[in-house]
């Protein structure tokens, strides 16, 4: 699996601004801490698929300023030359704590946790945010599309959509994480090793004097390996015909036709008929490949009208994470410990306000092995079952952690002193463990409309840690209420 580079200057420039502060200040080496997390699950869902750890943690691992990146920050005007000659060592050589990529992972939970001293802490912000928030929401969408696929395959189809090259390499990344475990994307192939696949455009077809001729030249190019594009003109009239003549013509030379693509009209009808057709002229085995501007919605609505699809090509929806609820994670980044200290964002609406210091996210796991909450504590505490535990933004309501259950630490240190610990696992791993955590969650959770509803808790010792900052801050003005 191939590492892409991204520049250092893939930032913003308040983080190199504050930097150049910091340093001014003689503050960038004091100790900081902050919290990546989302606050609202996307697409209207109850979960999301984490994603991009090892992209972000490639990038932190190669954070190295270039004489030209540093000829660039002279060339405004805004930074001494002490501060640059700074910059000329600069590195990440901090922590990062993180669950395994294809995690089930909730609002309000800390994907990772960033450690080390304030300048390098601070400075990786918007690098981490652009990496984590795009592939964290493509592996959402992908998990929700493959949920609706049931059986079916789902093969990323959207480079051409994808928002930049770029969006589209790590686009396929992060669909494969979600369960699309094939691309159209030959770059993303070779970089991510992913499995590649395709047929042909209706051009081919096209640039024969017709459908026929257009079907046997692609079989004979691809005899073993012939998907056939079958919408061009008439699907029931003509694209089936030929290429059930084509699938017989091949089996004649000791071959079989792989499969028939559906792009456009009724997919439910046409993939009914397509399959009685099939069968009916001796190829069961033909696959049945759909593609047209799919999502999970449309996937869902074609199946429970008794589509016969076999493999879903999606492409738009997902490269892009279209659809309601989603084009955008909106994740952030905060400062929650610092020098020494936890830190606080104090805000009169609870849905804003950060949970302080250091923490551990622990998962409730039931004696068969299903999800039943996940609960957020100080780092120094062990909560355990028969504890009550509280609703973050309504702390008033409470419940027992249920008895025998276990806590599992979702989370481990995944890098130190800016190299990293772990063993960089296949996409394959992650789609599995993606699959594996999804089917553990309570039911109702995975409906595409009005899920239920994960339980993420804090422990009494972190809701009055949190309280006590709160308080400290506002004093007596009201601002915070229960």
């Amino acid at each position: 699996m191939s590492t892409i580079r991204y520049s250092p200057l893939l930032t913003d420039l308040y983080e190199l601004t504050m930097l150049a502060g910091y340093f001014e200040k003689d503050m960038h080496r004091k100790e900081a801490v902050f919290d990546l997390f989302f606050r609202t699950n996307p697409f209207h869902g109850a979960y999301a698929v984490f994603a991009g750890l090892q992209t972000a943690l490639d990038h932190l691992a190669g954070l190295r300023f270039s004489d030209a990146d540093l000829d660039y920050l002279g060339s405004l005007g805004l930074f001494r030359k002490n501060f640059l000659d700074y910059l000329r060592d600069f590195a990440f050589r901090g922590r990062v704590i993180a669950p395994p990529e294809g995690s089930a992972v909730f609002a309000g939970e800390p994907l990772l946790t960033i450690e080390g001293e304030l300048a390098e802490a601070q400075f990786v912000e918007t690098a981490l945010l652009n990496i984590i928030n795009f592939q964290t929401l493509v592996a959402t969408k992908a998990a929700r599309i493959q949920q609706a696929a049931g059986s079916g395959q789902v093969v990323e189809f959207g480079l051409r959509r994808a928002h930049g090259p770029d969006g589209g390499l790590h686009g396929a990344r992060a669909a494969c994480i979600g369960g699309a475990r094939h691309t159209s994307n030959v770059w993303a192939g070779q970089v991510f090793d992913i499995p590649v696949q395709g047929t042909h455009a209706h051009s081919w077809v096209m640039s024969f004097d017709d459908e026929l001729s257009a079907f046997r030249a692609y079989a004979d190019c691809f005899p073993d390996n012939c998907i056939l594009l079958v919408d061009t003109y008439d699907t029931l009239e003509s694209g089936l015909p030929n290429a059930i003549t084509v699938a017989e013509e091949l089996r004649a030379r000791g071959h079989e036709l792989r499969g028939i693509r559906l792009d456009s009209g009724d997919l439910a009808y046409l993939s009914r008929a397509a399959r009685s057709l099939l069968d009916e002229a001796g190829f069961p085995a033909v696959k049945i490949v759909a593609s047209s501007d799919l999502d999970e919605t449309l996937i869902a609505s074609i199946r429970s009208e008794g589509g016969c699809i076999d493999i879903y090509g999606v492409g738009t929806k997902l490269a892009t994470a279209g659809g309601p609820g989603g084009g955008a994670l909106g994740g952030v980044y905060k400062l929650v410990r610092f020098d020494g200290r936890p830190r606080l964002k104090v805000t009169s609406d609870l849905t804003k306000a950060t949970l302080p210091d250091r923490k551990r996210l622990l998962r409730v796991v039931d004696g068969n092995g299903q999800y039943l909450m996940d609960v957020l504590c100080r780092q120094q505490e062990n909560p355990a079952a028969g504890d009550p535990v509280f609703d973050p933004l309504n702390p008033a309501r409470f419940k027992e952690i249920p008895a025998a259950a276990e806590l599992r630490e979702i989370r481990r240190t995944v890098m130190d002193r800016g190299v990293q610990l772990t063993e960089t696992e296949s996409l394959e791993r992650m789609a599995d463990r993606c699959a594996e955590q999804l089917l553990r969650l309570p039911q109702g959770t995975l409906r595409l409309a009005n899920p239920h509803t994960y339980k993420v808790a804090v422990t009494a010792g972190l809701r009055d840690m949190r309280d006590s900052l709160a308080q400290k801050h506002l004093g007596d003005r009201g601002e915070i209420s229960h």
